[in-house]
């Protein structure tokens, strides 16, 4: 039977995952309250929520989930918690990996602690394909060890660890979701897809690792955050489930699909340095979300379609994220760039 979940608190609900489970809860459920509580950090911002800021049903509260008496009195007003709230890209792990321990992991142990004050109804913890590692065939299950190659992965399996252990130890009503390479719209320009889409746009190199072979299973936001829904509501307590989109994608392919779509030359596609610890492939077995009545609608090049055009209406919007400070990450980032990498 599904949980009867009222007021829920998002964290990290300004950021490009947790925006479309707000935007989507609210149009799904006209009984919901929302209270969003995010850090706005460079990836998250009030106007990924423009689309239902004069919504009644929502509040926003910028505030850090590793503050215990901003988190302790926003739990005392919830039934349940969805934690978004996270350090997210790999990349960038690679280069600070402090943050990503202090919001991941202490950030989660502030919320579950809140959880267990509070007795809350649900605590549900987005978490990520790339806790199993590089996996060479087949697929991994949610009964697989937890394998993880770089501090961002590593961080969100101590995330998971943390969050089985509060089951276990305090019967928490706990729930986590591992899910696929996510894309679509309102998400940062660090990450692969809307990355290749605005350097395609600025007639820039589409920076690829190594030779461009990693594969990534790719799922469309819109469907991903149905399926975090799914879990929420109806997922069994302390259980974890794998959300894939079924669409194992290499680098090389994403490039030839967004030049394709933008009507840019190969030539864009540009290889530089791979990455340290780079895993090769991730790829999800799914029945146990697919028996919750799940199923992923869109084909990756068709989200790949919509995600192409709404970056083409939205310039300015990532115009502005490309920052001087983008530009500053991006040079550390990536080793071997062409000299025309970089605008201006």
């Amino acid at each position: 039977m599904a949980l009867r979940l009222r007021r829920l608190l998002v964290t990290g609900g300004a950021g490009f995952l947790g925006s479309a489970f707000v935007r989507q809860r609210l149009a799904a459920d006209p009984e919901v309250l929302i209270t969003v509580l995010d850090k706005l950090t460079y990836a998250g911002s009030e106007d990924n929520l423009a689309e239902v800021r004069r919504d009644s049903r929502l509040r926003f509260v910028q505030g850090d989930i590793c503050d215990a008496a901003v988190v302790d009195k926003l739990a005392a007003e919830a039934d349940g918690i969805v934690n978004f709230a996270a350090e997210t890209h790999v990349d960038r792990s690679l280069l600070d990996a402090g943050a990503f321990v202090q919001t991941d992991v202490y950030g989660t142990y502030v919320l579950l602690e809140a959880v267990r004050k509070r007795r809350l109804a649900r605590f549900l913890q987005v978490s990520t394909d790339e806790v199993y590692g590089h996996i060479k065939e087949g697929k991994s299950h949610e009964t697989d060890p937890l394998l993880p190659r770089s501090p961002y992965a590593a961080t969100k399996a101590a995330a998971e660890m943390l969050v089985r252990s509060y089951h276990a130890s305090f019967n928490l009503p706990v729930v986590i979701s591992r899910g696929a390479n996510s894309y679509g719209p309102y998400q940062f320009p660090e990450k692969i897809v809307p990355l290749f889409i605005t350097n395609a746009l600025q007639d820039l190199p589409l920076p690829l690792y190594g030779k461009g072979a990693a594969v990534r299973d790719y799922i469309y936001v819109d469907d991903h955050v149905e399926a975090i829904a799914r879990v929420l509501w109806k997922g069994e307590s302390g259980e974890a489930y794998n959300i894939g989109g079924g669409n194992e994608v290499s680098g090389v392919q994403v490039a030839d699909a967004v030049l394709s779509l933008c009507g840019k030359p190969g030539s864009l596609r540009h290889f530089v340095q791979d990455r340290p610890g780079h895993d090769y492939r991730y790829a999800l077995e799914t029945s146990r979300i697919r028996r919750l009545g799940w199923l992923a609608q869109t084909a990756f090049r068709d989200g790949l379609s919509l995600t192409v055009e709404w970056y083409r209406r939205h310039e300015d919007w990532w115009r502005r994220r490309k920052s001087s400070e983008f530009w500053d990450y991006y040079r550390r980032n990536y080793r071997g760039l062409p000299a025309n990498a970089i605008p201006g």
